[in-house]
């Protein structure tokens, strides 16, 4: 699942240098001048609240003026983007007009062996397709992270996901936007072999 062509790359968020791996494939994409973050999740779901944990965190750094003014966050712990708002926000960016990469960002289910993993991909976001929901699509690139496993009573599963996992998980991939998106690559080292590309 995690090693299809789309995907750019992957690392574990127990890596001591999983945000810098992660900044360091972030860069490389083709930004456009506005960037619109999608963070997808619900408050009401441990496991389904990795991205408004992300959101709120960005929020905070852009207030503290460590993320630039063009961009934009969508999807926090208070006003989360989910299920039933999705779809207003997608036609919202969508006439919106302006020349901007959406990145969404979303919590997933996957192997046994593949939970902790953050991988970045190719593409449009499919929300809901590991609890069999027919979400919009989202997104030029998107970011998830495999916060359990699934194959069995998956809203039982997020619902009974450590918030321990989510929360660093939520930590790595703030820094890794924060070191990309606010100019602060010199401060990355990416260790060679560190980091799987496919």
């Amino acid at each position: 699942m995690l090693f299809h062509s789309d995907v750019m790359g992957r690392t574990h968020f127990d890596d001591p240098l999983s945000a810098a791996n992660l900044a360091v494939t972030l860069a490389a994409l083709p930004l456009k001048p506005f960037i619109d973050i999608v963070c997808v999740g619900t408050d009401r779901s441990t496991g389904d609240s990795l991205g408004p944990f992300i959101g709120s965190a960005l929020l905070k750094r852009q207030e503290q003026g460590l993320l630039p003014p063009n961009v934009t966050v969508y999807g926090t712990i208070h006003e989360p983007v989910h299920a039933l708002n999705l779809a207003d926000t997608v036609e919202m960016l969508c006439q919106d007009g302006r020349d901007s990469t959406i990145i969404a960002i979303d919590a997933c289910l996957g192997r046994v062996k593949s939970v902790g993993y953050i991988s970045i991909k190719r593409g449009p976001l499919q929300p809901g397709t590991g609890v069999n929901k027919e979400l919009p699509n989202i997104g030029d690139y998107h970011i998830i992270g495999v916060v359990n496993v699934a194959g069995f009573m998956e809203h039982m599963v997020l619902q009974n996901t450590r918030l321990s996992l989510v929360i660093r998980m939520a930590d790595v991939i703030t820094e890794a936007l924060t070191l990309c998106l606010g100019n602060h690559l010199s401060e990355v080292e990416a260790a060679p072999g560190s980091w799987q590309t496919v």
